[in-house]
């Protein structure tokens, strides 16, 4: 999700089915907000700690956007966006809505945050085990073995800490 401008996030939404009739700066900054804080929370499946700030931002933009509970014609229960929302709490509780029923499911946990601090693009771990910590292997992770290569062939790196690492 970019959203630079309004108009993208009225496109954004446009193009989710959520209704932006009436967005405006404060629901761009709301928007960027709940990104980044998903992001966050996203990267905890990856076994870091999900900031206090983030956790208090999530719980306010959720506040801000609540959820009601639907029950379809077979009788299964499923979490739906209040009616009458629109713009950044209608996406917001759109994300919580898919994020709830992914929590149900299972797949919650395998959404995850690249570790690199310069991508933290989130993605959905298909390893068998669910412990990837990059996007893909070929980019981040590959850079990130790259630089761990590069400091322990560092010359000036002091060596007595690491002699003996890896032998048994």
């Amino acid at each position: 999700m970019r959203f630079a401008t309004v108009a993208d996030l009225v496109d954004f939404c446009a193009s989710h089915g959520l209704p932006a009739t009436t967005v405006g700066a404060a629901d761009l900054a709301a928007a960027r907000r709940l990104r980044e804080a998903v992001r966050d929370a996203c990267q905890a499946h990856t076994g870091v700690d999900v900031p206090p700030d983030t956790a208090a931002a999530l719980a306010e933009l959720f506040r801000d956007a609540p959820l009601t509970v639907e029950i379809d014609s077979v009788g299964r229960a499923r979490p739906a966006p209040r009616p009458g929302l629109t713009g950044a709490a209608a996406l917001t509780a759109r994300v919580g809505c898919t994020v709830l029923l992914a929590e149900a499911d299972g797949t919650w946990p395998r959404l995850k945050a690249c570790a690199a601090h310069e991508c933290r693009w989130v993605y959905y771990d298909h390893s068998p085990a669910g412990r990837s910590r990059w996007c893909t292997m070929s980019i981040c992770g590959s850079r990130a073995k790259m630089r761990a290569y590069r400091d322990r062939s560092r010359p000036d790196r002091d060596r007595t800490t690491t002699s003996n690492r890896g032998r048994q």
